[in-house]
């Protein structure tokens, strides 16, 4: 750890009951927003001493990736210092707009995709256009329509997926596909499985060896396996259609209502894990990685693989169950935000930049984690090998979509609540996607 580290920033509960104190309301989108930077520069070592806070989620080894470019930018420019804070993601998402409000605030932080984070950031004016950035280093040629548009708003917000950059991503991606514990299904007997088909069948085979087919928690309304079913069932044309406003598309077009079907029977089948309503995220991983469960929907870096794990887990992304194209839910693991009250947005935008770079994907490929943007070398272990087939895969077949959350500001929580009563049998797939569809239709009303 160098000594610009040993500075960083430590966070605690009683900061963010602080923040809470300042200001109890959320930003508003009418009065007139700080201009976008017109005159910028990539100089970064004449900007003078610069120090930037950097607020972010990332924890294992996301967390050695973001330390790492960070000791590296600072190697380049010994001129700037940033100060890294770690925050649980829920903290961090739900009082970033407050943190921004705050002069003691962030420069830079991650903030989520979609209506509930950036696009509360962005319409209350709290964090920078970036237009004059992306044209200073090229980003409308760089990143890839698919994952640029994810961060991008109109400047009347009427609009997501289209107009100003408000966010960027990083040359690291994330995905929701299925895990597997390849020790455990050669123990079993059992193939890889390369289809939803081939998955079902295994799991039955998991079941019957008196094994968790899918290792699962539900304290926390967890969506992974839902959204990873939905691509499975919905086209990438009607679930990007969905997620960035088109009123003609339904729920139950995207997927959505054969997605909870299947998850519901599973559920009936006794594929998930025991008494998962009272399981944690973090608890139900860890025994994830201590061998209890054979799969597991999830998102790749989320799992924290390191040494021997990195050949005991490998990752499937299933394709279509009608069809040969395969879809899967992709999108860079947090938007980079600079703050409006940020007193260097020259260098906070180079560091962006820099989360960009070649550079940036070989660290992520180094550790275990899933390079985006830029072709590097992957380590030859299982897992990386896996999930570069998947990234092909959906290169390829153009199949990337959003984060289904990102259509409305209040969408997270409609789709945790009712994949929760799904499961405890007190709502019907059919009924979910009309939740969904009343959520999304009231918000494109408003």
């Amino acid at each position: 750890m160098s000594s610009k580290k040993a500075r960083a920033a430590a966070v605690a509960a009683t900061g963010a009951i602080a923040l809470l104190a300042i200001t109890a309301c959320a930003p508003g989108g009418g009065s007139a927003g700080p201009a976008a930077p017109t005159t910028v520069s990539d100089d970064v070592a004449a900007a003078g001493d610069v120090t930037l806070k950097l607020s972010d989620f990332w924890g294992s080894a996301e967390q050695d990736w973001i330390v790492s470019l960070i000791d590296q930018f600072e190697a380049k420019y010994p001129n700037v210092t940033i100060e890294r804070t770690q925050e649980d993601w829920g903290q961090l998402t739900s009082t970033l707009n407050l943190q921004m409000q705050d002069a003691g605030g962030p420069d830079i932080a991650t903030a989520n995709n979609g209506w509930s984070s950036l696009g509360t950031l962005a319409k209350g004016n709290l964090v920078l256009n970036l237009d004059a950035y992306a044209d200073l280093y090229g980003w409308n040629d760089s990143v890839p329509t698919t994952i640029a548009r994810q961060n991008k708003f109109t400047t009347d917000f009427s609009k997501i997926g289209e107009g100003s950059w408000y966010s960027t991503p990083q040359a690291r991606a994330s995905l929701i596909g299925v895990y597997y514990n390849a020790d455990l299904l050669t123990q079993l007997g059992i193939a890889v499985p390369k289809t939803l088909d081939d998955l079902e069948t295994a799991a039955a085979a998991v079941k019957a060896a008196g094994q968790i087919p899918f290792n699962y928690s539900g304290l926390d309304g967890n969506t992974a396996s839902l959204l990873g079913l939905q691509t499975v069932y919905g086209s990438e044309a009607d679930i990007n259609d969905f997620v960035y406003g088109d009123p003609d598309v339904t729920a139950a077009q995207t997927g959505l209502t054969k997605a909870a079907t299947t998850l519901q029977k599973w559920n009936a089948n006794g594929w998930l894990t025991p008494n998962f309503e009272g399981i944690d995220y973090q608890t139900s991983l860890a025994d994830y990685l201590d061998g209890k469960g054979v799969f597991r929907f999830d998102y790749t870096g989320s799992l924290g693989l390191s040494g021997d794990q990195l050949n005991k887990f490998g990752y499937v992304q299933l394709p279509q169950a009608e069809g040969s194209t395969t879809v899967g839910v992709g999108a860079a693991p947090g938007a980079m935000v600079i703050s409006a009250k940020c007193a260097h947005p020259d260098v906070a935008a180079a560091f962006l930049n820099f989360l960009m770079s070649k550079d940036a994907s070989q660290k992520a490929a180094d550790l275990g984690l899933v390079p985006a943007l830029n072709d590097v070398t992957t380590p030859d272990v299982l897992s990386q090998r896996s999930e570069a087939a998947a990234t092909a895969t959906l290169d390829a077949d153009d199949g990337y979509v959003p984060y289904f959350d990102w259509s409305s500001p209040t969408m997270l929580d409609i789709l945790s609540q009712n994949t929760q009563l799904l499961l405890a049998g007190k709502t019907t797939p059919d009924d979910f996607s009309k939740a969904v569809d009343a959520d999304r239709n009231a918000f494109l009303a408003g």
